[in-house]
C-alpha cells in the first residue's frame, strides 16, 4: 500500500477516460474522501498528480488517498446531478457540505371553478399553477397572508369547500370572499383570482392601474363601499411595491449569492428575485473539515453546484466572488435547466449595489453565528471550571424520557459541542419490554443501546453524560458506565426544583449525595438547561409521533384538555384542522371554551418541530 497515490501515477492516469463524469477519491479503509465532477475526467484527475502547486486542502487529501474511481456520464448536467447525489449519500470530509435536503416551498393555485390558493412543498402532482420557488416557508406564508387580505381567494381544501353551506370564520375575518356559500359571483371571484395571478407574476404596476380603474368605476356608479375596498387594496399593493420591488429593468428572475468567511466559518446568503420582486433571503453555513484550506471561489463553486441540483435555475446568478469553475458550472446548469445561464460578478451600477447589500447580509449573519458560538464556548468553559475538568469539554450527550401514562415511551439523545447542537448525532430509542411508566428502566434501556455501540468500537464517548432527572436516573447511568468500563466519562443529572421553575433547578453530580444549586445567572447552568430542554423537545416530538401512530388519531385528540365538544368547536369555528394548525394563540382563544393556557398547549402541539 503506497504512502502517496501520486507514486502510482503511471498505473492510474493512462486508463482514465476523457469524457464528462464524476470521480471519487478513497482512503485506504474505503472512506470516501472527495467527490468531484469534470468536463474531461482525464485532465481533471491528472491535475491532482502535480508535485507542486496544490492547495493545502488538496495536498492533505492526496496524502490520504489510496484509490480513485470514475463514473462516465453522457453530459455535464448529468455529472452535476450525480455529484450532488453522491455528496449527500457519502458525505465526504473534503467536500463542502450543503446539509439542506428540504425542497423549496411554492404557492399553488388549483385548477378548479373556484381555485384554491395554498402553500405547497414537494412533488407537483396536482393540476394547477405553481408560483415560486420561495426561499423559506415564512416567505410563502407572508405572501399568502397578504393575498388573503387583498383578494380573498379561498385557501381551504376542496373537501371542506364542497361540504360548506355557510361561510366559515375566514369569511367573517374578511380573508375569504365565501364562494362556498355563494357570497360572491363566479365572475367576481374569477376577477380576484386574475388579480392574484398578476400579483404573483410580478405585474404589480399593471395590477395597480387595474385597481385604480375599478375604484374609479365603482365611485362613478356611486358604489362607495366597493370603491373603498379597491382603495384599501391599492394602499396595500403600494406598500408591497415600496418594500419588495426591484427597480432595475431586464432582471426579472435573478438570484444574488454573496459569501462571507471568517474564523473558519463560512456564510452564503441567497436572495431570490422573481418577476422583479424580491421574495426573501436565506443564509447557509456549508460545512467542511478542510474549510480553513478553502478559498472563496472553490467554496462558492461547490455550493452552487449542490444548491441548484434538483431546483429551478434563474437565467442570471449574481455573485460576490466568481466560482472556481465558472464556465463549466454555467454549461452544466444550462444543460440541466434547458436555458442559458449566466453567472456574473457585477463591477458597477445598481447590480453591484444589490450584491453589496447581499454581502452586508451575509456578514451580519456570520457575525450572529460567531457571536452565538463565542457565547456557547464561554458556557462550555464555565462548566469545565465548575466541574474542575483537566481538559476541555468537547462533547456532551443528554438523555430524556417522554411518555403519556407509560404509553409510547421514547428516549432521546442529543449531542452538543462548543460549536452548538450536533444534530447528525441525535438519536431516538423506542422503548419496549419495560413496565409502563418505569422511567428508570426506560433510561437504562436507552443507555444500554447507546453504549453497546461504543463497546463494539462504533461511536464516540462523550466527555460528559447529562440525564434529565435526579439520583435515580444518575444511578442507572453509573451502573451502565461501570458495566461498560467507561469510567472516564463524568455524569450529571439536572432535575426540576420547587414549582418546576428554572431558577430552582438542581444539579446532581455522580459521587455526591446532595444536589448543587448553581446560581440562576451561571453560564454553566444556562448551558445545562439549554441542553436538557433540547433533549426534552426532541423526546416529546418522537413520543407524539409514536403515540399518534399507535392510536391512529388526529393531533387534537392527543391534547390534554381538548375533549370532543372543544374539538368540534375548534374545527367549526376555525374552518378545519389545517386552519387550527395555522392559527395563532390569540385566534384560538376566540373559540368558546379555549382558555389562553389551553390555546398555548394547542399551538405547541402543532408547532413542535422535529430536528
Amino acid at each position: 500500500m503506497s504512502g502517496d497515490i501520486r507514486d502510482r501515477k503511471s498505473s492510474i492516469l493512462p486508463h482514465l477516460p476523457s469524457g464528462p463524469g464524476v470521480y471519487q477519491m478513497y482512503a485506504a479503509d474505503g472512506e470516501t474522501l472527495y467527490v468531484g465532477k469534470a468536463r474531461n475526467l482525464k485532465k481533471r484527475v491528472s491535475s491532482y498528480f502535480r508535485r507542486t502547486g496544490l492547495s493545502p486542502k488538496t495536498e492533505a487529501m492526496m496524502l490520504l488517498a489510496e484509490n480513485i474511481e470514475v463514473t462516465l456520464t453522457h453530459t455535464e448536467g448529468e455529472a452535476l446531478l450525480l455529484e450532488n447525489n453522491l455528496i449527500k449519500s457519502e458525505m465526504p470530509r473534503f467536500n463542502i457540505m450543503l446539509r439542506d435536503d428540504k425542497s423549496y416551498p411554492y404557492i399553488f393555485l388549483s385548477d378548479h371553478p373556484f381555485p384554491r390558493l395554498a402553500y405547497h412543498r414537494g412533488a407537483k402532482r396536482e393540476k394547477g399553477r405553481y408560483f415560486g420557488p420561495y426561499p423559506s416557508s415564512s416567505a410563502v406564508r407572508e405572501s399568502l397572508n397578504l393575498l388573503q387580505k387583498m383578494f380573498g381567494v379561498r385557501q381551504c381544501h376542496d373537501t371542506f369547500f364542497r361540504n360548506r353551506s355557510r361561510p366559515c370564520l375566514q369569511y367573517q375575518l374578511k380573508r375569504c370572499s365565501g364562494p362556498c356559500a355563494g357570497m360572491i359571483s363566479p365572475e367576481a371571484y374569477e376577477a380576484d383570482v386574475n388579480s392574484t395571478v398578476m400579483f404573483l407574476d410580478g405585474k404589480e404596476k399593471a395590477l395597480n392601474e387595474l385597481m385604480i380603474a375599478r375604484m374609479d368605476q365603482a365611485a362613478a356608479d356611486l358604489d362607495y363601499e366597493t370603491a373603498a375596498v379597491y382603495r384599501d387594496r391599492i394602499a396595500a399593493l403600494n406598500r408591497v411595491q415600496e418594500t419588495q420591488h426591484v427597480e432595475e429593468q431586464g432582471f426579472n428572475d435573478v438570484d444574488i449569492v454573496a459569501l462571507a468567511s471568517r474564523q473558519q466559518v463560512t456564510c452564503i446568503d441567497v436572495h431570490m428575485i422573481r418577476g422583479g420582486r424580491q421574495l426573501g433571503r436565506r443564509s447557509y453555513f456549508p460545512k467542511s473539515e478542510a474549510r480553513q484550506a478553502e478559498v472563496s471561489g472553490e467554496v462558492l463553486n461547490a455550493f452552487l453546484s449542490q444548491y441548484y441540483a434538483g431546483k429551478s435555475v434563474p437565467a442570471t446568478i449574481l455573485v460576490s466572488e466568481e466560482p472556481a469553475d465558472k464556465e463549466m458550472l454555467e454549461t452544466a446548469l444550462a444543460e440541466y435547466s434547458g436555458h442559458r445561464i449566466e453567472i456574473r460578478k457585477p463591477v458597477r451600477g445598481k447590480l453591484r449595489h444589490w450584491v453589496g447589500r447581499a454581502q452586508l447580509n451575509a456578514e451580519e449573519s456570520l457575525n450572529r453565528r460567531l457571536a452565538s458560538r463565542e457565547n456557547l464556548g464561554q458556557r462550555f468553559d464555565a462548566l469545565q471550571q465548575i466541574l474542575q475538568f483537566d481538559h476541555e469539554i468537547e462533547r456532551i450527550e443528554c438523555f430524556d424520557i417522554s411518555h403519556t401514562g407509560g404509553e409510547a415511551t421514547v428516549a432521546s439523545c442529543v449531542v452538543f459541542t462548543p460549536d452548538g447542537p450536533l444534530k447528525s448525532d441525535y438519536r431516538r430509542f423506542n422503548i419496549d419490554n419495560v413496565t409502563a411508566g418505569d422511567d428508570y428502566g426506560a433510561m437504562r434501556q436507552a443507555l444500554v443501546r447507546r453504549f453497546q455501540k461504543v463497546r463494539d468500537g462504533d461511536g464516540k464517548i462523550p466527555d460528559l453524560l447529562l440525564v434529565d432527572g435526579g439520583k435515580g436516573q444518575i444511578h442507572q447511568a453509573m451502573d451502565i458506565v461501570e458495566e461498560y468500563q467507561l469510567q472516564e466519562m463524568q455524569i450529571l443529572g439536572i432535575a426540576k426544583g420547587e414549582g418546576r421553575r428554572a431558577v430552582n433547578d438542581r444539579v446532581f453530580l455522580s459521587g455526591h449525595s446532595e444536589p448543587s444549586i448553581l446560581p440562576a445567572n451561571s453560564p454553566a447552568m444556562h448551558l445545562l438547561q439549554q441542553i436538557r430542554d433540547e433533549a426534552h423537545r426532541f423526546a416529546i416530538a418522537g413520543h407524539r409521533k409514536q403515540r399518534g401512530k399507535a392510536r391512529g388519531v388526529s393531533v387534537l385528540e392527543q391534547i390534554e384538555g381538548v375533549g370532543e365538544k372543544r374539538r368540534q368547536n375548534l374545527l367549526k369555528k376555525m374552518g378545519g384542522l389545517q386552519e387550527v394548525a395555522r392559527a395563532g394563540i390569540e385566534d384560538l382563544t376566540k373559540v368558546p371554551g379555549i382558555s389562553p393556557a389551553l390555546a398555548q398547549k394547542i399551538y405547541d402541539a402543532f408547532h413542535e418541530q422535529d430536528a
